[in-house]
């Protein structure tokens, strides 16, 4: 099965449907469950922000802004302990979201630098955006499982 890249190929075939998966509901409502999923959401809001900066000022400094929220193990944290609520299976899909999650995060503070003195390019820019929204529907997927 080819993978999915953009409505070309089909999904990927180690994530199942939301509503397919097997949940702990002890796991779910727990506190620490539930304090990851609020901070899971969270991180969505901040991609929001992150986008809706951008459209308003494209040059905006947006690195220190991801270095802050975006912190990697805190990150990786809440992602992995929400993700003890499935079975395996649902798991093996829902890792695979985490992994691509923190690529994204890491790839749009690389590439959302800027130089001194020089001008954030278009190319830059829709690269920046791409990141965003391909951030924006990862998170989106995974909270599909809460």
């Amino acid at each position: 099965m080819a993978a999915k890249y953009g409505s070309v190929g089909k999904g990927s075939p180690n994530v199942m449907d939301p509503k397919e998966a097997i949940v702990d509901s002890d796991i779910l409502a727990s506190e620490a469950v539930q304090k990851s999923l609020a901070s899971i959401k969270l991180y969505a809001k901040v991609v929001a922000a992150i986008k809706g900066e951008l459209v308003k000022n494209p040059q905006a400094d947006i690195a220190p802004y991801i270095r802050k929220n975006f912190d990697f193990s805190i990150l990786r944290g809440s992602l992995n302990n929400f993700n003890t609520v499935f079975d395996e299976d649902t798991q093996r899909g829902t890792d695979r979201i985490i992994r691509i999650i923190i690529q994204d995060v890491d790839e749009l503070e690389v590439n959302s630098r800027l130089k001194e003195g020089i001008p954030r390019s278009e190319r830059r820019l829709l690269l920046i955006n791409g990141k965003l929204n391909k951030l924006e529907k990862a998170f989106k997927d995974f909270l599909a499982f809460a």
